[in-house]
C-alpha cells in the first residue's frame, strides 16, 4: 500500500476530515471530531510506514497474536489501539478492513445526533 492508498481510502469514509493537530508530520483522520486513524508521513517517506487504529480489544489481543507486524498503539492507550506496519505481513486488504473496523468504532461511539448529520452529508 502506498501513502496516496491510504490516504485516499481514509478521506473516502463518509464524514472524514484531515488534520494536522499535533506537528506537521502526523497526519489525523477523523470522524465527528474524534480520531480514527493516524501516520507519521516521515515514516511513508522512510519506507517504514505503519497507521494507528483503533480496534476491539479482543480483535487487537487476536490480531498481535497472528501479525508480528501489528503491535500496540505508539503514543495510544494500548488496550484499544494498533500500530499497523504497512508493506509488511499484514496483506492491503486487512489493513482496509482495519481501516474500516477503526471508523465504526469511533462512529458508534459518537453521540446519536452527530451520527444522523454524518449520515445525512
Amino acid at each position: 500500500m502506498n501513502l496516496e492508498t491510504f490516504y485516499e481510502y481514509s478521506l473516502s469514509k463518509k464524514g472524514v476530515t484531515e488534520h494536522f493537530p499535533f506537528d506537521e508530520d502526523t497526519l489525523v483522520f477523523k470522524i465527528g471530531g474524534k480520531v480514527f486513524a493516524l501516520s507519521s508521513l516521515q515514516k511513508w517517506e522512510m519506507g517504514t510506514p505503519g497507521v494507528n487504529l483503533k480496534c476491539d480489544p479482543d480483535r487487537a489481543e487476536e490480531l498481535r497474536a497472528s501479525y508480528d507486524d501489528i503491535i500496540p498503539g505508539f503514543h495510544m492507550n494500548k488496550k484499544h489501539w494498533n500500530t499497523v506496519a504497512i508493506n509488511k505481513d499484514v496483506p492491503d486488504k486487512l489493513i482496509k478492513e482495519l481501516i474500516g473496523h477503526s471508523y465504526d468504532l469511533v462512529f458508534k461511539s459518537l453521540p446519536k445526533k452527530v451520527q444522523l448529520e454524518i449520515e445525512n452529508l
